[in-house]
């Protein structure tokens, strides 16, 4: 067992998915299944159920995986002690961000470390950024950018660095919404919307519709993440409430119109969340205070 295989073996639980592991890791299918059988044949237990459309953790593969991550941990750890001063930090971090995040956000805050810290390898994982919370608590990742939920799970530490904006769109095509939109009254029981499907950006649109009296919106559609909202509007399938970031950053946004808020709807806090426990790693630490700065 060497620390290689215990870093396929984390992401392949992570992924599920021997393909996704092995192109992300440099290696062939074939190459990845040897070392997890390997794996296992010195654990002398198997450590996946695996078919040709899953792979999940046995009873087995979920005790060790409590093992490999914090012999991972610790060893980090141990390098970062042993460095002799900050210029030597070294090692890896695994950040979490939505799309826009990567593109608005992160260049700022990686140009800064990395001037400071350059042997640290950045990991970057991007997706829904209502997931951005749950990753760092479960620590599937160091820390991540996220909007600031309604509560804090108790081990996540949140710290501000923007407040976005929210703006109402609408298509520039003809349809059903821009119909109704023409009527006066009028009626916002009966306009599409898309939305997200959770986090705190949905949460802020729920308050909003409470405010502006719809009791029961008529939602369209809800999508995961934020980017593919922008398009579901260009192409006329109803209204959103999105930060004004993520609009900017889409390439469908010259597709689409603005129009006035009412009532106006509260800015979200966007910020550096990070679990507690990971800031004893001096990697993750340096990285956390260099954002508060």
């Amino acid at each position: 067992m060497d620390f290689q295989q215990l870093k396929l073996f984390l992401h392949l639980c992570e992924s599920k998915n021997f393909a996704r592991t092995a192109t992300l890791n440099h290696l062939s299918p074939s190459t990845l299944s040897r070392q997890i059988q390997r794996l296992e044949e010195e654990m002398e237990t198997i450590l996946f159920w695996r078919d040709n459309r899953s792979v999940e953790l046995t009873p087995a593969g979920e005790q060790f995986y409590l093992f490999a991550e914090k012999t991972l941990q610790e060893w980090r750890l141990l390098q970062q002690q042993l460095q002799p001063n900050t210029m030597d930090l070294a090692g890896e971090i695994r950040l979490f961000c939505s799309v826009t995040a990567s593109y608005s956000h992160l260049p700022e805050i990686l140009a800064t470390f990395r001037q400071k810290y350059p042997k640290v390898e950045i990991q970057l994982k991007t997706g829904d950024p209502a997931l951005a919370v749950q990753q760092v608590q479960s620590r599937q990742v160091d820390l991540a950018i996220a909007g600031e939920p309604e509560q804090l799970p108790e081990n996540v530490i949140f710290h501000q660095i923007d407040s976005l904006p929210f703006s109402l769109i609408a298509p520039k095509v003809a349809c059903v919404a821009n119909q109704l939109l023409q009527q006066q009254p009028i009626n916002w029981q009966e306009i599409p919307f898309i939305v997200p499907v959770e986090g705190p950006a949905r949460q802020k649109i729920g308050q909003w519709f409470t405010q502006k009296g719809i009791k029961h919106p008529k939602i369209y559609a809800t999508v995961a993440g934020h980017e593919g909202i922008v398009p579901m509007v260009a192409m006329g399938f109803g209204l959103a409430l999105l930060p004004d970031v993520v609009i900017a950053h889409n390439p469908m946004n010259t597709q689409i119109t603005y129009l006035n808020i009412q009532p106006n709807i509260d800015s979200l806090a966007l910020g550096i969340c990070v679990n507690q426990k990971n800031l004893h790693n001096p990697v993750v630490n340096a990285f956390w205070h260099s954002c508060r700065k």
